[in-house]
């Protein structure tokens, strides 16, 4: 594994709207509403991409009714919703385009009751060589869980599958 993203790869299509829409006013907004209409089921957190490049992706998510539960905290799935965003984003941003990837399994506990809204955030502090990857391989993403508070309400992982993409 190494600390940066490799650079021997160019970037995905994904990462660069990113880099046009932040250059923009309200382009994390915009870039954030684009990714929720590509897959819908986002949009009910009402996810909001404020951080992405190799290695990391910050993903946030109000505390507004709609991500409740029936005891008033942030409900569980809104909060995995947000992580398979940031995951997929972090993803999107860091594997190679000559790879491709797709969630194999989310491993998520939640020990404490949260407040407020959630923010996400998916993190490789050591990047894989994805480069060397020439066939399917399990790489585990970790994701940090915090509420308005500062509580860690949700702790969890998801797996991904990255595999070289087959030649056509």
């Amino acid at each position: 594994m190494t600390d940066t993203a490799p650079s021997t790869s160019a970037p995905t299509p994904t990462f660069r709207l990113w880099q046009k829409a932040t250059r923009l006013p309200l382009g994390s907004r915009l870039f954030s509403a684009a990714v929720s209409l590509k897959a819908p089921y986002f949009r009910t957190a009402l996810p909001h991409v404020v951080e992405l490049r190799p290695g990391r992706c910050v993903v946030r998510g109000p505390g507004w009714w709609g991500n409740r539960n029936h005891i008033g905290t942030f409900h569980v799935i809104a909060a995995c919703n947000l992580a398979e965003m940031a995951m997929g984003m972090l993803a999107e941003a860091t594997v190679p385009a000559t790879h491709r990837w797709i969630p194999v399994g989310m491993n998520v506990r939640y020990p404490a009751k949260s407040t407020g809204g959630m923010t996400v955030t998916a993190e490789w502090t050591d990047i894989p060589d994805f480069a060397a990857f020439t066939s399917g391989q399990d790489v585990e993403v970790p994701l940090r869980f915090v509420d308005d508070a500062g509580v860690e309400p949700v702790v969890g992982t998801i797996t991904i599958r990255v595999s070289p993409k087959k030649k056509s």
